[in-house]
């Protein structure tokens, strides 16, 4: 795979949403029913994902309060309709096609979005993660837009990770530096490892890590099949990179990415013991070495962590798009997100003065 091989978005590749159906992760039985929308327009094909919701779990845009007021209202929010990557929030395109997307397909989407929430009896629908462009292309006074944050490294053309440290002040580079030199001091090594150099072994630890982390957050195995995971790395292994620690010769931790020719995505992460400051290393200072080294722009490393903006990764407006059928409910819906966005923005600017770079 070379820099000139087109890499689309990984996860709306229909070798990613095929796994996560097909493993089982997604399905009714989780509260996830595919419906998924297609469009044919003059031999282009047009395809937008749509599930039937019960729940609002594996979203990352929480709106577990607009249902809690339906409820004491007497009214009910479940079912609902989502475009979305389960259990991803990740920024991108929410429609996959062979040609240029248009307002045309979107707004023809929305409207069989809103007939098909009449026909099922759902509450509301809501796009999550769109890009910026289709974000645009949505745009409809039908639509209500909210807005939340997540911590981004960018790419500002670094030769190198040093290169990346000298733009920072003294005080951060000595304590990123004290991080990395903590990790060997611990006699561990980090690899990282692409596609097909990520072995059976590697996959099974890594899936036993992933439950591990789950078990310890909150009490569950996670979202996701341990067929899901073998099924993506049998199907579309050029996008997937793993970064591996060892100890003793032993596998110790691991931490999953997937990646496209612009974006590096950190998903998800485990380690068998608790090794100081070895999260920060697997999870973010190897993942801005890969993207450098791959010339990617951008390290979107997962939602929250505001510990990120100290290590060097930028706050970034994240965005969703809700149609919500009850009129008096969507007004004070649309007030609520009014405000929201306020808050946001301070948000942003408190974060960007704890950013770690030398002031220009």
């Amino acid at each position: 795979m070379t820099k000139s091989d087109k890499l689309s978005y990984p996860f709306l590749r229909s070798n990613f949403l095929q796994a996560l159906e097909e493993s089982g992760s997604v399905s009714a039985d989780t509260g996830w029913t595919p419906i998924h929308l297609q469009l044919e327009e003059q031999s282009h094909h047009f395809f937008m994902p749509l599930y039937l919701k019960e729940h609002s779990m594996g979203e990352y845009v929480f709106d577990h309060a607009w249902a809690n007021a339906y409820h004491q209202n007497g009214l009910e929010y479940y079912p609902k309709l989502v475009t979305a990557v389960p259990f991803t929030p990740s920024t991108g395109i929410r429609v996959r096609s062979d040609s240029q997307l248009g307002r045309h397909q979107c707004i023809h989407f929305l409207d069989e979005v809103i007939k098909l929430a009449n026909e099922v009896e759902a509450s509301s629908w809501h796009l999550l993660f769109p890009s910026p462009e289709e974000l645009a292309l949505f745009d409809d006074p039908r639509l209500l837009k909210r807005s939340g944050v997540q911590y981004h490294w960018l790419n500002r053309r670094y030769d190198d990770f040093d290169a990346f440290l000298s733009s920072m002040t003294s005080r951060k580079r000595k304590m990123i530096r004290k991080e990395r030199s903590e990790v060997i001091k611990q006699d561990i090594t980090v690899e990282v490892l692409v596609g097909h150099e990520i072995k059976a072994d590697i996959w099974s630890l890594f899936y036993r890590l992933y439950e591990r982390t789950y078990a310890k957050r909150n009490g569950t195995k996670g979202y996701l099949t341990q067929g899901f995971f073998m099924q993506i790395a049998a199907t579309m292994p050029e996008q997937i990179a793993m970064a591996v620690a060892t100890k003793e010769n032993q596998p110790i931790a691991c931490a999953l990415y997937l990646f496209d020719n612009d974006t590096l995505y950190g998903r998800y992460w485990g380690s068998l013991e608790e090794f100081p400051y070895l999260h920060f290393e697997l999870c973010y200072y190897r993942g801005i070495e890969f993207a450098i080294e791959r010339g990617l722009s951008r390290y979107d490393a997962g939602a929250q962590g505001e510990h990120k903006l100290v290590r060097g990764f930028e706050p970034v407006k994240t965005h969703s798009l809700h149609w919500i059928k009850h009129p008096q409910f969507k007004d004070a819906i649309a007030r609520y997100l009014k405000s929201e966005d306020v808050g946001i923005a301070q948000h942003i600017e408190q974060a960007i003065e704890m950013l770690p770079f030398k002031k220009s």
